[in-house]
């Protein structure tokens, strides 16, 4: 007696009632525009996620924002120092670049802007008094480290001297640069 066989049927999508399992068809990513094509691995293309923003962290933002207002004061006291001269771009740059640091690295804490325009006042201070003592030994037979390091009382009377009321608006300048940098860089 010979019995016959039954013919052969394609496989199922699904296990009894025809719906899809989820080895044979994988979901498609979160936000992908299409599904995934059928044997996919999920999740095997898809890019590496961000990491997460380092929001509202203070104490990163006035980290960055000292580091940023050291490094503008030392390159505006240069210019001072090359030129001989005051140049309030270089001012409203050193208060951007404060503000900015300190927005990108620290986000929208309101207290980061505050913080950034009082450095940023001490990074052009700063940035003056560097041109002032590069100034001075132009003119003497001294070091810069000696000016600065061991007569700064000295290089802040000169300063006072040569201080005029353009270079507080200097000041102001730098301030409303580093406010306004830090908020636009947290949003």
């Amino acid at each position: 007696m010979s019995q016959s066989a039954p013919p052969p049927q394609p496989p199922q999508s699904g296990p009894v009632d025809g719906t899809p399992s989820a080895q044979q068809a994988p979901a498609a990513a979160p936000g992908a525009p299409y599904p995934a094509q059928p044997g996919a691995q999920p999740g095997a293309f898809a890019p590496p996620a961000p990491p997460a923003p380092g929001r509202n962290n203070v104490v990163l933002g006035v980290v960055a924002a000292v580091v940023a207002a050291v490094a503008a004061a030392a390159l505006y006291g240069l210019v001072i120092g090359a030129t001989k001269h005051e140049i309030g771009y270089a001012a409203v740059g050193v208060g951007f670049v404060v503000g900015l640091a300190a927005g990108k690295a620290g986000g929208r804490n309101p207290a980061l802007p505050v913080v950034s325009a009082i450095l940023a006042l001490g990074a052009v201070y700063l940035g003056q008094l560097v041109g002032e003592a590069m100034i001075i030994t132009k003119q003497l037979p001294v070091s810069f480290n000696e000016v600065f390091f061991q007569h700064l009382d000295v290089v802040q009377e000169v300063w006072k001297k040569d201080a005029d009321p353009l270079t507080f608006v200097f000041f102001a300048i730098a301030a409303f640069a580093a406010f306004s940098g830090t908020r636009k860089a947290a949003a």
